[in-house]
């Protein structure tokens, strides 16, 4: 990866409380390894909104999608451990 960090993104919206939940995973396996968030407000663009609403939180690695509904700490840190193409 040239030395840059992994992004990791996360689709919600506010008063979710599954995004905030998600929020909190993500947080703490970035205590484990180094990545950038960007955090996506899906009620921003309404194509995202009709894309993403049932399916919220996503997650995402490098622009790969990594996960929904759910996100599962370890393989969310054996994702970002892994090389990167």
């Amino acid at each position: 990866m040239s030395g840059r960090l992994p992004v990791v993104t996360l689709y919600g919206r506010p008063g979710c409380h599954l995004c905030e939940e998600a929020l909190a995973v993500v947080e703490r396996a970035r205590a484990r390894v180094p990545f950038e968030l960007v955090q996506v407000d899906i009620e921003s663009d309404d194509e995202l909104f009709k894309a993403m609403l049932e399916r919220i939180p996503v997650v995402a690695v490098n622009g790969a999608e990594h996960s929904e509904l759910f996100v599962d700490e370890d393989a969310l840190v054996s994702a970002l451990s892994s090389p990167q193409p």
